[in-house]
């Protein structure tokens, strides 16, 4: 019986190429896109899982209620660490990290004791011993319970360590860092690579044994730079745990503290926070509210990306349907005629069912292959290096078992429906009343071209944020800035004699050294400031503290508008002394009417001499905020403003003059326009997304409305006929069948537009500047869809209407 089904089903799928070509790649193409986004959600979901401790390894986050709204924060004073494991007996290990650019870590130029020439190496952190004990990190070479014990030790990644050593064991071999010579690091251990599933990525971590930023840093509360983490004791109840760890620290150590400097609120505050113990597993999807420096994804787009596979796949589904129950006609006969001689309904429902789990079994093998060939693609449109796990022996199975079941599941309504056709009506040359009942088929394409408009009308307002953001005037100039990156490692005093030769340049306008810039990824120095004498009846307002110099406001372009600028020729203005320059954000946060000569301090005393226009130096997903600046010299970076009239003659200079200087160096720079867009590569891969999936929709919404007018001719032939027989003329005709789709779509606008407004209000309540939703962006998008509609029904449409009337009403 199977074999005779199977038979049949292929006889079909050989007599209509065309519909089965159309089910079978409809299909293939949403289990492509459902198989590329599964396997982008397990590597999300496997982030630190490898882990031996996994299940017991937590981060300390803290967490402050703050009128309404809820901060978070990962970064803590160095003696955290060791006072939890002090106090509190259900920890078995804690221990932290340092990752702040600002202390060291980040990058570096890097060499072996035994080479003269610096490579630039990212990737690197400050690290305790008991990191390496707290997450097992396995060893390729030395011990790990030694590793990073005693000072100026590192631990390297095996491919770190292939780089630098080839085929050798390089523990105890000595690497500069910066061209530093005072300070050689040797190497402790040398540890596998950090899994790509693991929201640790660093190559080298430097030992905190006998570090000390700053005079009794190590002991100081006041200082927030350390990630912490804990290996709670087997059985430990996290939530009792979590509790007695808010009361210890808060109680014993954080009230007391803020109490003794005359913190104004301090009982308040100190009831509006609280610690909690964040499991590893959970630091990749679950920080995208924690401003904790590391890389890691969101669960709101596992739940986007599992909702738009979902919604893929059922609008195949629909189309499997409405393909099935287009071609109804070419069927009853068959039906009727099988029921006649004898057979079950039973067997008819098996019969479509056989043919349904068909197309499922050959879309699924396609689809695969798709998948297969469409994953780089997609690799670049979600930042991912993913990979098909063909030899899991899980896949095969999964794939089976997925394609039986959606074959099912697609299958059912059409078996049941063509099942369900009265032979005396098909004999008699009629289709069943029940076939003449368009509302679920009308009801379906409405649901396809409803999610098409919504994903249409999300692309084009995700598209005009990001022109708004990467086009809107940012209080600074970032174009034909070059970034030169590594210029510490010449020294303070070659760093200003380098910038003073790029000067005499005659393609450079001006050129500033500082390592504080308005992009992603450049130091950052957070403070809390005070109007002078009223820190203890005042709060204080939370600002950025930035080194710069001279030069800096003429290269970066930032406009003075009160005051002077900051000045080497001026006795009150040596590098680390008084003067300051603010923006307008924190003269209005300090409630200076009158800036220039006030007086504000974070612990020492500082003169403002001048304002400057408020400018972007964060991500427009936030506010600006506060920022003060002082003379001083931060050299890591020298940015220069150039004229742009010959911009690659302009880099062979600037690379010639870098030679002078740093022989041994390979030059490194960058463009501040393209960091500046790099700041915004999540919101320009989230478009990239919905331009995709929408694509994809529109194609399979299409499909469906083939089969839709293809049934809606066959339906009509003979009113077609009879009317062309009447004088009716093709236009005529083609407008009449395209009408009813028509008032389809536009019933899909309707319910699309209300449901894509909310949806794109929420996701632009994520940046604090952020365009207003035009009104023609639903004209556009409704008129996008009603052109593809009218463009794929009329196919349909100019078809019927050609059609000879004789042949559709011979029977009458």
């Amino acid at each position: 019986m199977i074999k005779n089904y199977l038979k049949i089903a292929l006889r079909q799928l050989r007599k209509q190429k065309m519909y089965a070509a159309i089910k079978i790649g409809g299909f293939a193409f949403s289990i492509a896109a459902c198989l590329l986004i599964a396997l982008y959600i397990r590597n999300e979901l496997s982030y630190d899982k490898s882990y031996p401790n996994a299940d017991r390894i937590y981060r300390i986050v803290g967490e402050y209620k703050n009128n309404g709204t809820i901060e978070k924060g990962t970064d803590w004073p160095a003696p955290l660490a060791k006072t939890i494991k002090a106090d509190l007996p259900e920890v078995e290990l804690s221990g932290h990290l340092m990752p702040n650019s600002l202390m060291g870590a980040g990058s570096a130029e890097m060499r072996p004791g035994d080479k003269t020439e610096n490579t630039y190496e990212d990737g690197i952190t400050f690290a305790d011993q008991n990191m390496l004990d707290i997450f097992k990190l396995p060893m390729v070479y030395g011990d790990r319970s030694h590793a990073l014990t005693e000072p100026l030790t590192m631990v390297i990644t095996k491919r770190k360590a292939d780089k630098y050593f080839p085929g050798q064991n390089p523990v105890g071999k000595v690497m500069y860092l910066n061209g530093d010579k005072t300070k050689p690091y040797r190497i402790g251990g040398v540890i596998e690579n950090f899994p790509q599933t693991s929201h640790l990525q660093y190559n080298f971590l430097l030992t905190l044994k006998g570090m000390e930023f700053g005079d009794g840093e190590q002991n100081n509360w006041n200082n927030y730079n350390y990630p912490d983490y804990v290996l709670l004791r087997k059985g430990t109840n996290v939530a009792q745990f979590e509790k007695k760890l808010s009361n210890d620290i808060i109680k014993n150590y954080l009230l007391p503290l803020m109490m003794k400097q005359g913190v104004k609120g301090a009982e308040t505050a100190a009831k509006n926070f609280s610690l909690h113990a964040q499991p590893v597993t959970d630091i990749n999807l679950y920080s995208y509210d924690i401003e904790d420096g590391l890389s890691h994804g969101d669960i709101r787009f596992i739940w986007l990306f599992g909702a738009v596979a979902g919604f893929i796949l059922l609008l195949a589904c629909i189309n499997f349907i409405n393909l099935s129950t287009a071609k109804s006609a070419n069927r009853a006969k068959e039906v009727g005629l099988r029921k006649v001689v004898g057979s079950y309904r039973s067997s008819l429902i098996n019969q479509f069912l056989t043919e349904s789990l068909l197309y499922s079994f050959f879309s699924f093998l396609l689809g695969m292959i798709l998948a297969w060939v469409l994953l780089p693609y997609f690799n670049a449109l979600a930042s991912k290096s993913l990979t098909i796990p063909w030899s899991a022996w899980w896949l095969i199975p999964s794939m089976l078992i997925s394609a039986f079941i959606i074959g099912i599941l697609a299958g059912l309504y059409p078996a049941f429906y063509l099942s369900g056709f009265k032979p005396a009506q098909v004999l008699k040359g009629s289709i069943s009343s029940g076939s003449k009942s368009s509302g679920l088929r009308n009801t379906l394409v409405v649901f396809q071209f409803t999610t098409s408009i919504i994903l249409i009308i999300s692309t084009f307002v995700i598209y005009n944020q990001m022109q708004f953001v990467l086009n809107k005037k940012v209080g600074f100039d970032k174009d034909q800035v070059v970034i030169i990156q590594g210029a510490n490692t010449m020294g303070d005093a070659n760093v200003k004699n380098f910038k003073n030769e790029l000067l005499k340049l005659n393609s450079v306008k001006s050129a500033s050294i500082s390592d504080y810039l308005p992009v992603s990824g450049m130091k950052r120095n957070g403070n809390t400031f005070f109007n002078d004498g009223k820190s203890k009846v005042e709060s204080g307002v939370g600002g950025q503290f930035w080194i710069v110099d001279d030069t800096y406001l003429k290269t970066m372009g930032i406009k003075l508008v009160e005051g002077r600028n900051l000045s080497y020729a001026m006795s009150a203005d040596t590098p680390y002394a008084g003067s300051i320059i603010i923006n307008q954000t924190m003269a209005k946060k300090l409630n200076l009417k009158n800036p220039v000569g006030k007086k504000i301090t974070n612990g020492a005393t500082m003169t403002v001499v001048g304002v400057v226009q408020d400018f972007h130096f964060e991500s427009m997903h936030d506010q600006i905020g506060p920022l003060v600046m002082h003379l001083g010299i931060s050299p890591s970076i020298v940015t220069v403003k150039v004229n742009g009239a010959n911009m690659q003659a302009t880099l062979q200079a600037i690379t010639a003059t870098w030679k002078n200087f740093s022989p041994n160096q390979p030059i490194r720079y960058t463009f501040m326009d393209e960091s500046f867009a790099n700041m915004y590569a999540d919101v320009q891969r989230m478009g990239h997304i919905f331009t995709t999936c929408a694509v994809l929709a529109i194609i399979i919404a299409c499909l469906g409305l083939f089969a839709l007018s293809a049934f809606m001719a066959e339906q009509r032939s003979k009113e077609i006929g009879i009317r062309k027989v009447l004088g009716a003329t093709v236009s005529g005709i083609t407008t009449l069948l395209s009408l009813d789709f028509v008032k389809l779509v536009g019933l899909a606008i309707l319910i699309a537009s209300p449901i894509a407004w909310w949806a794109m209000n929420k996701w632009l309540q994520g940046f604090a500047y952020r365009i207003a939703i035009q009104w023609w962006v639903f004209v556009l998008a409704g008129f996008v869809a009603v052109a593809i509609a009218l463009i794929t029904v009329s196919f349909q449409s100019v078809k019927a209407a050609l059609m000879n009337p004789i042949k559709s009403l011979k029977s009458e």
